[in-house]
């Protein structure tokens, strides 16, 4: 989770919303990704999907089955619904994501018992960690688009005695 974290801090650089993720197979990291979503100007651009994609190069192959993916936000549905795809037998999640996380809080895409794929999910692993990273980030954010808001209804001083 340590590295999936580390991944969540390169978005957050970038002023994405700090998700990360990494890839394990026979213990060692084969895919990395982070959300990138702004970054990119994709939907697909999600730490999940990236890291798959790098993964099932290494592996070569779409299935994934002897892998572990960790995340650091419970996965969207878009996510959770590559994770089955791909059969990842093991989803391990820091924190969970109450508007939009499909491993159990709106959904369970990863384990709904019609899919022909079930995940095991492990959650909370240094999960105030990254809930706090989250918290931050969104706290941040509110901050700076509150300012930004404000300075632009400010009127300008033009230095004629005109607003």
């Amino acid at each position: 989770m340590r590295q999936a974290i580390r991944q969540a801090k390169k978005a957050e650089a970038l002023g994405e919303v700090p998700i990360g993720c990494v890839i394990v197979y026979e213990g060692r990291v084969i895919g990395r990704g982070y959300n990138r979503r702004n970054t990119d100007k994709s939907t697909l651009s999600h730490a999940e999907i990236t890291a798959i994609r790098k993964a099932s190069k290494v592996i070569g192959d779409w299935r994934l089955e002897e892998c572990t993916l960790y995340v650091t936000l419970e996965p969207c549905q878009m996510c959770s619904g590559a994770i089955v795809q791909a059969r990842i037998p093991r989803v391990v999640m820091a924190c969970r994501n109450p508007k939009a996380g499909c491993a159990g809080s709106v959904l369970n895409i990863l384990q709904n018992p019609d899919f022909n794929h079930q995940v095991e999910v492990t959650e909370g692993v240094l999960g105030e960690e990254c809930s706090n990273m989250l918290t931050s980030f969104f706290k941040g954010l509110r901050l700076r688009l509150k300012t930004e808001k404000e300075s632009a209804a400010k009127p300008v001083d033009t230095g004629n005695g005109v607003g």
